[in-house]
């Protein structure tokens, strides 16, 4: 099974590049606290280096920037390549299927003056990489409204 939960901070904006097909692909890395403290009483942090691809890519670059609290779900995976000296380097990284945004959409976009708790901006945003869903609990009802005929209903 390889399976990875992750939370964390972005350490810095999500590097949005595209394939020559189109294809959009994000890298980032991602801060993520350790349980523990150092002999100083410091927390120190391991800095993950992830990967997501296409239209989650986009919504992610669009959605954070650098400093935000994500939720990422995802698989490791392993790679070698030849740097530009000839030395063989290896790489492991997070492939992100799904990522959850933590913070308030006013915390994301850094419009921190009004500290009210306002019910349309709380809660997380969940996205799903392989499904292309994006939903806010807290508005779970909102969207286009359906015309069904009260004969196709199974109640």
């Amino acid at each position: 099974m390889n399976s990875v939960d992750l939370v964390g901070r972005l350490t810095k904006d999500i590097d949005l590049k595209f394939t020559t097909n189109g294809t959009a692909v994000g890298t980032f890395n991602l801060a993520v606290n350790r349980d523990y403290t150092s002999k100083n009483g410091e927390r120190e942090a391991d800095f993950i280096s992830c990967v997501i691809w296409r239209k989650a890519a986009e919504n992610l670059a669009n959605f954070t920037k650098k400093g935000s609290l994500l939720g990422v779900q995802g698989r490791l995976q392993t790679r070698t390549y030849d740097n530009k000296e000839g030395q063989r380097v290896y790489a492991t990284e997070l492939i992100v299927d799904k990522f959850h945004l933590l913070e308030s959409k006013n915390k994301i976009q850094g419009n921190n003056q009004n500290n009210k708790s306002n019910s349309n901006t709380q809660g997380t945003t969940n996205y799903d990489a392989n499904s292309s869903r994006h939903y806010q609990p807290s508005k779970p009802f909102e969207g286009t409204p359906v015309d069904i005929d009260d004969d196709d209903l199974p109640f």
